[in-house]
């Protein structure tokens, strides 16, 4: 996993939001939508929590069962150890049960992060066990992170980012706003508010920047909560079969008529709908009910 515990500029914005919400995708494929489901409790502060007083070792032991338990994992020993090295930590992908983790030396000092590096590496366990992984070492860490987060350990991983004028820190792949998407998502779904967990204020900016834009996804034409202007400019591409922005939607031409084509807002998977005015639609992947208007 990335560290970035320097003075470099942290990168901002959404440069991988196509893999994160391919990675989003994955994940219910992997999972289904009920498997999904048994991840709706997010792992408590408390069961991360590290005091300076607690004992190095049997401290990250304990944070490491606690994320072997909200992943569900219930026959996997992680063996916690520190040393130097140029990332923030790395696990030993085996046959199992017992997992190697090994941390950064940094944090036998910065112990509040211990819990945001586990939960990524005990997320590479995880998706090792599952059979899931992405291509390439880039695209298969965002996987990690987007897992991690939309499982619910990962808003560990968003409120480890701090920054000001001289200084800033950072674990993982995604930037802080794709964090921030990712657990916005995750509340979208699950009805739960992450951002009073944060010891942060960057992290807390962060996350309503991302919410923003998970906001927006909810809101795209053809689904009904478009806005005006979406409504408007979805009818005059209805009209030429010009697709939407962004690839948001395109149209096709089928044997009973005119079908637009969008992604899920929940679980970006490509629905495909019989243009017909207002329709309810239901996504195959994650159940989700989508009014439209088509």
């Amino acid at each position: 996993m990335p560290d970035s515990p320097r003075r470099s500029p942290v990168e901002h914005g959404f440069p991988h939001l196509e893999t994160v919400r391919s990675a989003i995708t994955a994940l219910y494929r992997r999972l289904s939508a009920d498997g999904v489901q048994r991840f709706a409790t997010s792992l408590a502060p408390v069961d991360a929590a590290f005091a300076d007083a607690d004992d190095l070792h049997l401290g990250a032991q304990r944070v490491a069962r606690a994320m072997v338990h909200h992943y569900r994992l219930p026959d996997a020993r992680v063996i916690v150890a520190f040393r130097s090295m140029e990332h923030a930590g790395s696990v030993e992908l085996a046959a199992g049960p017992e997992y190697f983790v090994e941390l950064n030396d940094r944090f036998r000092t910065h112990r509040r992060d211990i819990g945001a590096a586990l939960s990524h590496e005990v997320a590479h366990v995880l998706l090792h066990r599952l059979g899931l992984e992405f291509p390439g070492t880039r695209d298969n860490e965002i996987l990690t992170d987007t897992a991690a987060a939309y499982l619910g350990a990962g808003w560990l991983l968003l409120d480890a980012f701090r920054e000001d004028a001289t200084s800033s820190q950072k674990l993982g792949y995604l930037t802080p706003e794709e964090f921030g998407y990712v657990l916005a998502e995750r509340a979208l779904v699950f009805g739960e508010d992450p951002s009073p967990w944060f010891t942060s204020p960057q992290a807390y900016t962060a996350y309503a920047e991302g919410r923003a834009r998970a906001l927006r996804d909810a809101a795209r034409a053809p689904l009904t909560a478009a806005g005006w202007a979406g409504r408007r400019r979805y009818a005059l591409d209805r009209r030429t079969g010009s697709e939407g922005p962004g690839g948001s939607y395109a149209f096709e031409t089928a044997a009973d008529g005119l079908r637009v084509a969008f992604p899920c807002p929940v679980c970006h998977q490509r629905n495909r709908v019989p243009v017909r005015g207002r329709v309810r639609v239901r996504c195959a992947l994650c159940r989700a009910v989508l009014d439209c208007t088509t």
